[in-house]
């Protein structure tokens, strides 16, 4: 056991001291109460690439200025020439509107210090993929394209409706095992936010009870919602993180499913007599206002997804963005590639390496990458 913690604790060593040599120059500091890192590979040839973090939980550690492992996370970046900037977000949990304006704030101080780039592509992860789509439709005209990976790409407030919708429906399917809707939007009831060490033993539990209950009803469930069996018990942990982030943001409840019909169960007329019902007590543009998705684009987007996702299904994404670029008419600038991952972002360097060198192409040439599969 010893040794297999050495030579696990070796290669990780090992990857951070390989990264760290891609990397001849580092800065970082503070911006408008958001920290930064900026990266210089030793290569460098005036191109940058902006890049736009996923989502974190209210108080864990910021995943790019304080992380050893950044620096290898970046490396297909790195190894091609291109510095990488990273906002940590002045605020944690749902933040993309500050993603965008951070963002945009560490863009300018790049500009003004090392010069104007020659190139520069805006890349994101997760909720950071949406932070690159909103850059793109809002700031494009300092970037040749954009590449979201497994991104937020529909409306903010239809992906976050989702989550509260399999939340509600859990509930009335399998009562007492998770926190009440209105318990969560009871904004006087404030939780602290939940550390790494607390989450696995929640999630064994949540997985325990549901077991307990009727795990074949919680595999249906399960498949209603595009999840694997396994994966739902994250789901639901992640899901109430999220809705309490919300809650407190907005100062209330932006939903409101009162009149919504619940159907894809083994009875849906038992569900839709239990489910929780919830009306609005805040106008959801408060917190999803700012920065909403509109497809308007005019730069190459390559838009890179999982075949399954945990977290942000293709279904309620893609559909609805591609759906929105082609109502502006933009379908010209927008291409989705797929890879056979198991898993939220589950992609391997190699193959965001190739799909960010098809971009790159297609930005250079103006010849588009064809939609389809990365291997």
């Amino acid at each position: 056991m010893k040794k297999s913690i050495f030579i696990l604790f070796a290669l990780v060593c090992c990857k951070t001291i390989f990264a760290q040599s891609l990397v001849s120059k580092t800065d970082t500091g503070s911006i408008n109460g958001a920290g930064y890192i900026i990266l210089f590979p030793a290569n460098w040839q005036k191109k940058l690439v902006m890049y736009t973090h996923g989502y974190e939980f209210m108080g864990s550690q910021p995943r790019q200025s304080k992380n050893p492992q950044f620096a290898e996370s970046m490396k297909p970046f790195l190894e091609r020439g291109f510095a990488v900037a990273a906002s940590d977000y002045a605020i944690q949990g749902f933040a993309l509107p500050e993603g965008v304006e951070n963002t945009e704030a560490l863009r300018k101080y790049f500009a003004k210090t090392y010069g104007k780039p020659d190139t520069a592509f805006i890349v994101g992860h997760s909720m950071g993929g949406g932070v690159a789509l909103a850059t793109i439709e809002n700031f494009s005209k300092n970037y040749k394209g954009g590449l979201p990976l497994c991104p937020l790409s529909s409306r903010p407030y239809l992906q976050c409706r989702k989550e509260f919708d399999i939340y509600a429906v859990f509930n009335a399917m399998f009562p007492g095992i998770v926190t009440p809707l209105s318990e969560i939007f009871d904004i006087s009831k404030v939780k602290p936010a939940t550390s790494f060490a607390e989450m696995m033993p929640k999630v064994m539990a949540i997985k325990k009870a549901i077991v307990e209950k009727d795990s074949a009803a919680g595999v249906e469930f399960a498949k209603r919602y595009f999840l694997k069996f396994d994966d739902l018990p994250f789901s639901l942990f992640f899901n109430e993180n999220v809705l309490r982030d919300i809650a407190q943001k907005a100062q209330g409840n932006p939903f409101d499913n009162t009149n919504t019909v619940y159907s894809g169960f083994p009875n849906d007329w038992d569900v839709n007599k239990k489910v929780e019902r919830l009306a609005a007590t805040v106008n959801p543009t408060i917190i999803f206002g700012r920065y909403d998705r509109t497809g308007d684009i005019n730069k190459p987007v390559v838009l890179v997804h999982t075949v399954y996702d945990q977290l942000i299904p293709p279904i309620y994404g893609e559909v609805n963005f591609e759906n929105m670029v082609h109502q502006q008419g933009k379908d010209q600038f927008f291409t989705v590639k797929y890879t056979n991952g198991q898993g939220h972002c589950n992609f391997t360097p190699q193959q965001i390496g190739e799909a960010f060198d098809e971009l790159r192409t297609w930005a250079k040439t103006g010849e588009k990458t064809k939609a389809g599969f990365l291997e």
